[in-house]
């Protein structure tokens, strides 16, 4: 089959296949018999150093024709039933231009498992590594990439051709993985050396916060086969910041580079600039989602019961047995149909008569029949409606834990309240309920990322003024207002693609910024929120600059209309290394801004500090928007509580009529 001429060893190879493809009339025959079939290549680029890493190997048909186009040419090789011909044809077309081009790196080469099965069989595996090297390519450059345009039909025959393949010295791929085609089955079977991610997972990831999810399950089932990764689609500079910041280490599409003729030699520039701007992606935030199962953690009360013909004698000397059991459940057979509340029930068979008239009757009478039931995997958001819906007696009764709808035991009302409090307190670390906007460990994980990378950002602590006595004076109601009302600012002012905003809790911010405008930007948020917040108080308040209120020690006294301070840590590659250090050093900061005229302070993290987590101001500069630097001993400091506004005096008492601007106040935010 091996021979000089690359006439002679496509005759050849059209000798090996079907007689359709040997002497069918359909115009895919016809053409795989003539010279129309090329191959153009498209770049796959190292993310990591922004090089061109490898080509893949594209068919394409005359140009001009219905013919040109791969899908076209796949589906007539499916209707003249074709499909493997075509396939080895493909490869053979592919690997010979590369030859001629004589071009560096390596060559993906798609093929099906069956067709690859196939011409295993038509080589044989000593002669496949000869059969390519005579086309001018070496076999341990080139990558078979595995596409499955339907199921194996064969996994033993695959894997005896897989093994011919590493025999070869050739290397494998597994394409458009999780386009609901290529399986996790397959994965494992063929153990590749280059898994392709499919584009639906990789194009907008800042849309689809869950697809970023899917792409670190990928690379967690990577790790465990030690296989490389490839990211498919790349078609923007986000998605191609974002990927490498997530270390995929490899990626194709057109923004790198788009299938041509002659191999590249650089990515396109757009690419290789974004690949260079060490600046880190801001990935897409997926709140937490209270896990199902939740009661799995909770202690369920392994309680005995009774059934629908158990006598109120025998219930009652159950309760007297039990004396810390709250409840008992009726069940039929394993289904819980009813519960019987100790107190009522022992209540009832105190009075007189009650076991004589009573106490060898079934337990029935007395039961709840239709008790609190709670699934073991049931989630936050029932257990909510429970908590919120009209029906309060499982705070007496408890309610019954089933397991697939199997009696498992009892549950207490306070035990519920806690469940749920400890999740919505777990989800609150993840995303803030009130904002949405990502939590304490979105927060904790982007600023490790910004520190791992060796970038350098500047870490805001932004917090309000007067915000407790505001909050009391108005109710929590148009207090969320005033922190929502920070939330939209911040994320306005910040650059979604470069600035993380996150909510601590409360009326705690953060924002991690990377826009070298940053400080323009905190006086933005800073003045417009002085102007918008203003809206929120009576036009009483506004006119006196403020309002009377008790301070934290129950002493009342006037507070000036709220505001934000904003303390700013700038830091430098290698000046911290944990995400601790960094938000110790801007809450330092923002103690700083809440005592400067301007609400905006900022210090600079030295890299030779030498401070822990306990000593965080040790050895760097602060200065505030005024333009002057220094220690912070030449921050002009406010008396204390006065925070920004402090030099406005405070309006005469208004005594006894405090209650009616009370009235008012309330009347106006209603």
């Amino acid at each position: 089959m091996i021979d000089a001429s690359f006439g002679d060893r496509r005759d050849a190879l059209l000798a090996a296949l079907s007689p359709g493809a040997r002497s069918g009339t359909g115009p895919l025959a016809q053409l795989m018999r003539g010279d129309g079939l090329y191959c153009v290549f498209q770049p796959l680029a190292d993310l990591r150093e922004g090089s061109i890493y490898a080509h893949e190997a594209l068919i394409r048909g005359p140009a001009g024709t219905p013919l040109h186009t791969p899908d076209v040419l796949l589906q007539r090789a499916q209707e003249e039933n074709l499909l493997q011909d075509f396939e080895l044809l493909c490869v053979f077309i592919a690997l010979q231009q590369w030859g001629v081009l004589g071009a560096p790196g390596r060559l993906f080469v798609n093929i099906s498992a069956d067709a690859l099965v196939r011409g295993v069989a038509l080589f044989g595996g000593a002669s496949l590594a000869d059969a390519v090297q005579a086309m001018g390519v070496s076999a341990r450059m080139v990558v078979l990439e595995i596409t499955e345009h339907e199921r194996v039909t064969d996994m033993d025959l695959l894997r005896h051709a897989l093994k011919e393949v590493h025999a070869s010295g050739a290397r494998l791929a597994l394409d458009d993985f999780g386009d609901g085609r290529s399986s996790l089955r397959l994965w494992s079977e063929a153990k590749p050396d280059f898994v392709k991610i499919d584009k639906y997972f990789v194009r907008d990831l800042r849309a689809h916060p869950e697809n970023l999810q899917m792409l670190q399950a990928i690379k967690g089932i990577a790790d465990v086969f030690g296989t490389t990764l490839i990211a498919e689609g790349i078609e923007t500079e986000d998605d191609l910041r974002a990927l490498r910041d997530l270390d995929i280490p490899y990626g194709q599409g057109y923004l790198l580079g788009r299938p041509a003729p002659l191999p590249r030699d650089t990515i396109l520039l757009p690419a290789l600039d974004a690949l260079r701007d060490r600046r880190v992606a801001v990935l897409p935030h997926l709140g937490q989602n209270v896990r199902p199962g939740i009661l799995r953690n909770l202690i369920v009360v392994q309680a005995p019961t009774a059934t629908p013909d158990t006598r109120n004698d025998t219930v009652a000397g159950l309760f007297k047995a039990h004396a810390d059991l709250h409840a008992l459940a009726v069940v039929d057979g394993t289904r819980p149909v009813a519960l019987i509340n100790r107190q009522q029930f022992m209540n009832h068979y105190a009075t007189l008569y009650f076991r004589e008239v009573h106490g060898r009757k079934p337990c029935m009478a007395f039961a709840n029949h239709a008790p609190r039931v709670v699934e073991l995997d049931c989630d936050v958001d029932q257990l909510v409606g429970i908590l919120t819906s009209q029906d309060q007696r499982y705070l007496n009764d408890g309610f019954i834990v089933t397991d697939n709808g199997r009696y498992a035991g009892l549950g207490t009302g306070d035990q519920l309240v806690r469940s749920v409090t400890e999740a919505r307190i777990e989800a609150a670390r993840h995303a803030n309920p009130l904002t949405f906007l990502p939590g304490n460990i979105p927060i904790s994980l982007h600023m490790q990322r910004l520190l791992d990378s060796g970038t350098e950002f500047v870490a805001c602590y932004a917090d309000l003024n007067h915000f407790k006595p505001f909050n009391d004076y108005y109710g929590y109601w148009r207090g969320d207002q005033m922190i929502r009302l920070v939330a939209r600012l911040a994320v306005t002012h910040c650059d979604a693609q470069r600035d993380f905003v996150g909510h601590v809790g409360g009326d705690d911010f953060m924002l991690l910024f990377q826009s070298a405008d940053w400080l323009h930007r905190c006086q933005q948020i800073i003045e417009e929120f002085a102007q918008e917040a203003l809206a929120l108080f009576d036009d009483a308040s506004r006119k006196a600059g403020g309002i009377w209120a008790e301070d934290r020690h129950g002493v009342k006294r006037f507070f000036t209309c709220t505001t934000l301070s904003i303390g700013a840590v700038r830091i430098t590659p290698g000046a911290i290394a944990h995400a601790e250090e960094v938000a110790n050093l801007a809450a330092l900061a923002k103690h700083d801004a809440k005592l400067a005229t301007s609400g905006l302070a900022w210090c600079d993290a030295d890299a030779d500090r030498t401070a822990g987590p306990g000593n965080a101001s040790a050895g760097h500069n602060a200065g505030h928007i005024a333009g002057h630097g220094g220690s912070r001993g030449d921050v002009t400091r406010a008396e204390p509580g006065s925070g920004n506004g402090a030099d406005r005096p405070p309006p005469p008492r208004p005594g006894a009529s405090l209650g009616g601007r009370r009235a008012a106040a309330r009347a106006a935010m209603d």
